[in-house]
């Protein structure tokens, strides 16, 4: 096998939260070099919790997405890029009327490498105070990560009639398509 066809085969994994995972689901799955998403919870102290522990805020698991991505296609610096575009990295344990530890500003890195690039994305973001708070959202090394109940996965997709869908993630996903039409998975 070549260096090429190694390195097209290569996956990685990033591992984010920035609010409601459902609102960053879509986002990533229309990425081109993303392969998959998976809603879930990571970042507490309660093995395998529920949709409704993680939600009481006392299992310290943010919601987040990890996304299965081709570096050859699209570099984790890039999804990081995309993850500050899509949510408020300013406000602590909270995103609009969301509000809970679960919903804060997280990176869980896989590796040092993932954790440097992390922390150099926020400090470039906050040299050029993209926002004008300071940016909060945490790097932490990944200890465990655990899939969200089925009815989560893809929510946006399977519920566009849905109240919150309507009012929330659809105008940030026609927001985010026409600011990163280049970055879309074609049809």
């Amino acid at each position: 096998m070549s260096n090429r066809e190694n390195e097209s085969r290569r996956r990685e994994t990033a591992t984010l939260g920035g609010g409601c995972f459902w609102c960053l689901d879509p986002v990533f799955s229309e990425l081109d070099g993303v392969e998959q998403v998976v809603v879930g919870y990571a970042g507490g102290e309660t093995a395998d919790p529920s949709y409704e522990q993680v939600c009481t805020g006392r299992t310290g698991h943010a919601e987040v997405v990890q996304v299965t991505f081709d570096p050859s296609h699209i570099s984790y610096r890039e999804l990081l890029e995309i993850f500050f575009s899509v949510h408020d990295p300013t406000t602590l344990n909270r995103q609009g009327a969301d509000v809970g530890s679960q919903y804060r500003s997280i990176i869980l890195t896989s590796d040092e490498t993932q954790a440097q690039t992390a922390r150099s994305v926020i400090d470039e973001f906050s040299d050029q105070q993209v926002w004008p708070n300071p940016i909060v959202t945490q790097v932490e090394a990944l200890q465990a990560f655990y899939p969200a109940e089925d009815y989560h996965q893809d929510y946006f997709n399977k519920n566009p009639g849905q109240g919150y869908c309507q009012v929330v993630i659809a105008p940030k996903m026609s927001k985010f398509r026409k600011t990163f039409t280049d970055r879309l998975k074609q049809s």
